[in-house]
C-alpha cells in the first residue's frame, strides 16, 4: 500500500510492505495527523496552542503537557539554545510537534498490525522493519544527496536551511544560528531524531558533539565550513 497526503504544511506518504494491510489504519493516521495540526499549530488561531498563549485556557491539556515538557526537557539540556518561547516571542512547538505527531503515527500502524513500513513526513521517516534505504539531501544542492543510510526500525530527521533559510534561532542570543549548514540525526524514534536535530542545529557547532552523546543517537552534519562530521554508528549504505 501506497499513499501520500498534504498535512501539516508538507507531503506525508506511507508505504507498507505487508501483504493484504487493509486501508482503515492509514485513514486513522492521516486524521490523527490533520488533528495534531489543528490542536497543536502556531499557526491557528484556535489552536490549543494559540489559545494557551492568549491566556484563554487554563492550562494544557495531557498530550500538549507531554509536548511542553519535552521543549522543557530539550531547553534545558541546550542551556537554552533550544526554546519555543523565546523572550518576547509567541508559543511555537512545532519543533517537538512534527516529530512526535509522526511517531504517534507510525505506533498507530504498528498496533494495527504493520511490520514493514516506511513513513515519510517532509523527508523525516520512520522506517519499521527493514532495511531501509534513505538519502539525506545535500544541503546546498537540492538534486544531490550528502549520504545514503540503511535504516531498520529507527527514524531520521533533518535540521537545515535550505528550506526555511535562517529560521532555527539560538534562543540564547535571539539570533539565527549559522553555525551548521544541516544535521540528521537518527535515533529509535521520530520524536527524538527530529528534537535532538533542532536543538542540535540551533546549539551550532557545539552541537553536533551534543547530539551524538544522547542515547541512542547517530548524528551526520555539515558545519558552515563545509567540512562534513559524522559519529562512528551512523548507518551509511555500503
Amino acid at each position: 500500500m501506497r499513499r501520500v497526503e498534504h498535512v501539516m504544511g508538507f507531503p506525508v506518504s506511507v508505504r507498507i510492505d505487508d501483504e493484504d494491510f487493509p486501508g482503515q489504519p492509514v485513514d486513522e493516521l492521516f486524521a490523527w495527523l490533520r488533528e495534531a495540526d489543528a490542536r497543536f499549530s502556531p499557526f491557528r488561531p484556535d489552536s490549543e496552542v494559540s489559545r494557551l498563549d492568549r491566556g484563554e485556557a487554563a492550562g494544557p491539556g495531557p498530550e500538549l503537557r507531554e509536548i511542553l515538557d519535552l521543549c522543557e526537557e530539550y531547553r534545558v539540556a541546550t542551556g537554552g539554545a533550544f526554546d519555543v518561547r523565546p523572550p518576547g516571542g509567541r508559543l511555537d512547538p512545532c519543533a517537538v510537534v512534527k516529530g512526535w505527531s509522526v511517531q504517534r503515527g507510525a505506533e498507530l500502524l504498528s498496533a494495527a498490525g504493520a511490520r514493514r513500513f516506511c513513513l515519510n513526513a517532509g523527508g523525516d521517516v520512520v522506517a519499521a522493519g527493514g532495511p531501509w534505504r534513505v538519502g539525506v539531501r545535500h544541503p546546498e544542492q537540492a538534486g544531490r544527496l550528502c549520504a545514503v543510510l540503511d535504516l531498520t526500525d529507527r527514524a531520521v530527521a533533518t535540521s537545515a536551511r535550505y528550506e526555511r533559510g535562517d529560521h532555527i534561532l539560538d534562543a540564547r542570543t535571539g539570533r539565527p544560528a549559522t553555525g551548521l549548514l544541516s544535521m540528521t540525526v537518527v535515533a529509535p524514534t521520530l520524536t527524538e531524531a527530529d528534537t535532538v536535530a533542532t536543538a542540535a542545529f540551533a546549539l551550532g557547532a557545539e552541537g553536533v558533539p551534543w547530539a551524538a552523546s544522547r542515547p541512542g543517537c547517530e548524528v551526520f552534519a555539515v558545519d558552515a565550513e563545509r567540512r562534513v562530521l559524522r559519529s562512528e554508528g551512523f548507518p551509511v549504505a555500503a
